[in-house]
């Protein structure tokens, strides 16, 4: 951004990019398709990143694909359609059934282990975990009957071994399908019908036992997340006194927790990380699952597991709010000033950790109208490390200029040699967008009906990514009481905010006079 020109308003860029993200739900947000809000970034039409040119390339249909009998053959076991279509070796489409078939192990092929995850996560945009399980136990039977009519009991013990493998990884990477009682039965079957040739030296039923306790263990572990919620629920929302917003002088605030902006921006990543943590690579295709309307065999999936992706929403909206809070609620415009600079100090760290998302709640917060209007607060402000921040968060070119510094980000993270430089926090509310417009924008079925898996691959790869950075483990050492202050501390209301404004900096023009006098009335009458 340039930094010509006198400051006529605060983040003027963001002013007219980031803040323009919040006008309001737009019908093609998430919103609309009868989902929980994902941030009021999801909102604003001209801000909205589209899938990138090079997605558009990857999902084009190319001469050069063909149908490959060896590979469609899964090591030489027969396919029944045949229908699988690769290019460059590469699956890139093919008939549901027979991707079902692709995932199901034989006497002499297993599927690669990068395929059984695309496919496990993808199919649930088609049909319900338990109906593919299902129609997996299907086929395994139907291979089972073929190699029990043969009596070669090495091949029969050899091929369970490898259905119990497929569903350990199952278990293991989507553990969370089996909290329906519909799938669990559907695995309990399955391992039923296994054990039957197992019954001289036990394998594979030590093996599926193994894998049954870890299933129920990370079940349990999911329970746990209930106290989680509650830990980490939305702070109280402090409306203030009629029309004396101003705290008093003596009241704490986040400097007289802690004035060190490194170590603000280390306790903010702890939390990004354990809320992080928390989401699921599912849980990030229960949005997906839930927008081709036109698809009869969508799977609608259960809305209240996304509370996971709500309560990490609700963070950055709190974090954006007790940054204005801060701000707002400070009496001495001197107080104010360095209020402003400590958070701005905060966002470079946290962009310097790699910690994007925290950097874009505290903008948003320092853009948000009853701080951006603080214009003799603004003037005393050293504004040049905020103009950089915004460079970083620009909204134009689909932030092209956030893109290159995320991929900075992750490519030091790939070639680290410490845990703190392996931190990697995108945008949360951006990444989300990607992978809706992903899907939105290319079809799950191709003209020859065919599965667009190609698309499929795209997603799972973006989602794979994600969960890598999610399971980092944080490096600093944790702060109870920060943490404390940044979880529960109250934040003021909009209306709140913009009392405190006003009383901080009277109103300036006839629009901010009209908008003083309603705020007034509204709330002496409610008085």
């Amino acid at each position: 951004m340039s930094c010509s020109g006198p400051r006529a308003a605060p983040g003027r860029t963001a002013a007219r990019g980031l803040r323009g993200s919040y006008a309001g739900p737009d019908p093609g947000s998430l919103m609309a398709l009868g989902l929980p809000k994902i941030s009021p970034l999801l909102s604003g039409k001209e801000t909205m990143p589209q899938t990138s040119v090079v997605f558009s390339t990857i999902l084009r249909p190319s001469c050069s694909a063909q149908v490959q009998p060896g590979m469609g053959e899964r090591g030489g076991g027969a396919s029944s359609s045949g229908d699988l279509i690769f290019q460059d070796g590469r699956l890139i489409s093919g008939s549901l059934e027979a991707l079902m078939e692709h995932l199901v192990p034989t006497v002499d092929y297993y599927p690669d282990r990068t395929y059984i995850f695309t496919f496990l996560l993808s199919s649930r945009v088609l049909m319900p975990p338990h109906d593919l399980l299902a129609r997996v136990g299907h086929i395994c039977l139907e291979q089972r009957q073929q190699l029990e009519a043969g009596s070669d009991k090495a091949k029969l013990k050899s091929f369970s071994a490898k259905i119990v493998q497929l569903l350990k990884e199952w278990t293991e990477a989507f553990p969370y399908d089996f909290q329906d009682e519909k799938t669990m039965a559907e695995l309990k079957a399955i391992t039923h019908r296994v054990t039957q040739c197992d019954e001289e030296s036990g394998t594979v039923k030590k093996a599926i036992g193994q894998m049954m306790q870890g299933l129920l263990l990370s079940l349990a572990a999911r329970g746990q997340l209930q106290e989680l919620r509650e830990k980490l629920r939305l702070p109280a929302v402090d409306k203030g006194p009629v029309l004396k917003a101003k705290p008093p002088a003596t009241q704490k605030d986040i400097l007289g927790v802690c004035c060190d902006a490194l170590v603000l921006a280390q306790q903010l990543t702890h939390i990004e990380l354990e809320r992080l943590s928390s989401i699921q690579p599912e849980d990030l295709m229960q949005i997906i699952s839930h927008m081709d309307s036109r698809d009869k065999h969508r799977c609608r999936g259960d809305l209240t597991k996304t509370y996971s992706l709500e309560a990490y929403d609700n963070w950055f909206n709190c974090l954006s709010m007790l940054v204005a809070t801060e701000v707002c609620r400070v009496v001495k415009k001197k107080h104010r000033t360095r209020m402003l600079e400590f958070f701005i100090d905060v966002a470079r760290e946290c962009f310097n950790i790699g910690n994007f998302n925290s950097m874009m709640a505290i903008i948003s917060g320092m853009n948000l109208s009853p701080v951006a209007r603080l214009k003799k607060t603004w003037s005393k402000v050293k504004t040049a490390k905020f103009d950089v921040l915004e460079h970083h968060m620009d909204p134009s070119s689909n932030f092209c200029n956030y893109r290159t510094a995320l991929q900075g980000a992750t490519q030091r993270s790939q070639t680290a040699n410490s845990s703190r430089e392996k931190i990697v926090i995108p945008v949360f509310n951006l990444f989300i967008k990607d992978i809706y417009f992903l899907h939105k924008i290319h079809t799950n079925h191709l003209p020859n009906g065919h599965i667009n898996f190609k698309k499929f691959w795209e997603i799972s790869r973006q989602i794979h990514e994600f969960m890598t950075w999610t399971h980092v483990e944080c490096p600093f050492e944790k702060d109870k009481k920060i943490q404390s202050y940044l979880l529960t501390a109250p934040i003021y209301s909009e209306e709140a905010l913009f009392i405190a404004s006003f009383e901080s900096e009277g109103p300036e023009n006839h629009m901010e006079k009209d908008n003083w006098k309603t705020l007034r009335t509204t709330v002496l009458n409610r008085a």
